[in-house]
C-alpha cells in the first residue's frame, strides 16, 4: 500500500526531508517542525505515521529517489546491536553498511541514526541524549553525517536523575527508558512528545527534539531557512 505522493524536487518550497525507516515518524516530527516537507519509506504499513508515506524497501527507494530530496535521515533497523536483542538471540539483519553505500550514492546530505550497540560501525559519530533537550528520559542515540553534513558534540549534562530499570514502571522522581513491553504509554508519549503514537512506535523511536536539533543545524550549515 503505498500512499499517492509525487517524488520531485521542487525549488523554492520548504525543503525536502527522506525519513527513511520512518516507522511511527519521530525523526520526521523533529524535521517538520523545523519547516521539512516529509515524506516517511518504511517496509512495513505505517497508519499513524503523520506525513506523506510510502511503503517501500528503502535502501532501494534511497537509491533510486534520494537525489530527489534536500536531506536524507535513515534510522535502519536497530535491533541487530540493541543490547535486548542480543539477550534473546533473534536475528535481525545489519543495514547499517548497505544504508551507508546508498546515501553515498545520492549526492545529498545525510544522516544515520543508530543505538550504542551500533558505535563501532559508525563513523564518529555524535550522541545526542534526553537530558540535553529538557526530557525526562535519557534514551542516548548516535548520529553519523556524511556529504557535508556535519554536527558539533552538544555539551552533555551529567545524569543526576535515576533511572527506573528497563521496562519497569518509572517511579516518582525517575526517568523512565520506555524500551521493549515498557509500561505507561501515556506518560511516555508525553515525555518524548509523541501523541500519536503507540507503544511499538515509542520503543523505536528518535525523540522529535533530536532530529528537530539536527535540522537546525544543516539549516544553519547551509545558510537557508525553511519556508
Amino acid at each position: 500500500m503505498t500512499q499517492p505522493t509525487d517524488i520531485r524536487r521542487v525549488r523554492g518550497l520548504r525543503p525536502r526531508l527522506l525519513d527513511a525507516f520512518c516507522c511511527q515518524g519521530g525523526a520526521g516530527k523533529g524535521y517538520s517542525d523545523a519547516g521539512f516537507d516529509v515524506t516517511g519509506i518504511d517496509i512495513a504499513p505505517q497508519p499513524r505515521y503523520p506525513f506523506t508515506f510510502v511503503q517501500a524497501e528503502a535502501v532501494a527507494f534511497i537509491r533510486e529517489h534520494g537525489a530527489e530530496f534536500d536531506f536524507i535521515h535513515a534510522s535502519p533497523p536497530c535491533q541487530h546491536d540493541s543490547e535486548c536483542q542480543r539477550i534473546r538471540g533473534n536475528p535481525h539483519p545489519d543495514l547499517i553498511a548497505p544504508t551507508r553505500a546508498a546515501l553515498e550514492s545520492t549526492g545529498r546530505p545525510w544522516v544515520i541514526e543508530n543505538v550504542r550497540g551500533a558505535v563501532p560501525k559508525l563513523r564518529e559519530p555524535v550522541m545526542l541524549c534526553g537530558s540535553m533537550f529538557g526530557l525526562e528520559t535519557y534514551r542516548h542515540r548516535y548520529f553519523e553525517t556524511g556529504s557535508g553534513c556535519t554536527l558539533t558534540q552538544p555539551a552533555h549534562p551529567g545524569h543526576v536523575t535515576p533511572q527506573a530499570k528497563m521496562g519497569r514502571p518509572v517511579p516518582p522522581g525517575y526517568f523512565g527508558q520506555y524500551i521493549g513491553n515498557f509500561s505507561g504509554v501515556g506518560r511516555a508519549r508525553a515525555v518524548m512528545r509523541v501523541p500519536w503514537m503507540n507503544r511499538d512506535g515509542i520503543r523505536e523511536c528518535v525523540p522529535p527534539a533530536y532530529s528537530q536539533w539536527i535540522a537546525t543545524q544543516f539549516l544553519t550549515l547551509e545558510g537557508r531557512t525553511a519556508a
